[in-house]
């Protein structure tokens, strides 16, 4: 762990750090003795997160409250990360909705597609320009494994998703030479608080659910050495069958046939 803050730097930047995976993706690099500015929206959530950590483990923890929605929170995330030694940046900021296509509002669209995408580029972009010249740095993005393919029921999140996914592969390979690293993580369903909130019914061949902080733990262990990553076993088995065995019309088809079967009864309206 001592190699990860000596490759990456004194500081941190995680994106969406209050609940779930942001939350373990901040312990895991606190127990890294990496000090973190920790930015979410939730600001009881991160206030009380920043608290414990900086108690537990003794490092320093900046707290920033932002709605990355804004047009602005990539350069205020910039202009305040400036003032550190910044060498690592975890984008796990995600707005997720499980809701049909129609009945989503002009807001969701909007949130799915800034919050998602367009503060993520803008960070990036600012953060390896920096990182060019010292030729060190590294980059998390957490994707997800229904960017795969077009999926109901969450179609602007899906859409979102895949366009991380393609942005960390392709960066991976343009930046490599920089010796900046670039990692997406392509988890499956996890026990967050957004994923439990949408309750979705049990299906026999349902997707199987990952604890976050195995997830946080075990990508920030692959940040270096893959490009892309699926946490589990039963995922990464999911992929091989579903990406490699079946036409993608086929593997699409039963990806939204689950879909529908955990929340189509909830969406009928």
């Amino acid at each position: 762990m001592a190699d990860f803050k000596e490759k990456y730097g004194p500081w941190a930047v995680v994106a969406g750090a209050a609940e779930g995976l942001g939350r373990s993706f901040c312990i895991s690099l606190a127990q890294r003795k990496m000090n973190i500015i920790m930015i979410d929206f939730k600001e009881g959530s991160l206030k009380e997160l920043s608290q414990k950590i900086s108690s537990d483990y003794g490092i320093e923890v900046l707290p920033v409250f932002l709605d990355l929605i804004r047009d602005d929170a990539w350069e205020t995330i910039a202009d305040i990360s400036d003032k550190y030694d910044c060498g690592l940046l975890v984008y796990n900021a995600a707005y997720s909705k499980v809701k049909p296509f129609l009945e989503q509002s002009h807001n969701d669209l909007d949130s799915h597609i800034f919050i998602n995408n367009r503060t993520l580029t803008h960070l990036i972009h600012c953060f390896t320009g920096r990182w060019k010249n010292r030729r060190q740095g590294g980059i998390l993005v957490m994707a997800s494994l229904a960017g795969l393919f077009g999926t109901g029921f969450v179609p602007t999140y899906s859409a979102s998703k895949a366009y991380c996914l393609t942005l960390a592969e392709a960066l991976h390979f343009e930046l490599k030479r920089y010796n900046i690293d670039i990692l997406a993580c392509l988890a499956g369903a996890t026990a967050t608080p957004a994923f439990l909130a949408t309750n979705p019914a049990r299906t026999k061949f349902g997707p199987s659910v990952m604890n976050p902080e195995i997830v946080a733990e075990k990508a920030l262990r692959k940040l270096g050495s893959k490009n892309l990553y699926i946490p589990g076993y039963f995922n990464r088995l999911s992929y091989f069958f579903l990406q490699r065995l079946l036409p993608r019309k086929v593997a699409a088809g039963i990806v939204n046939t689950t879909m529908d079967k955990m929340y189509g009864n909830k969406n009928s309206g």
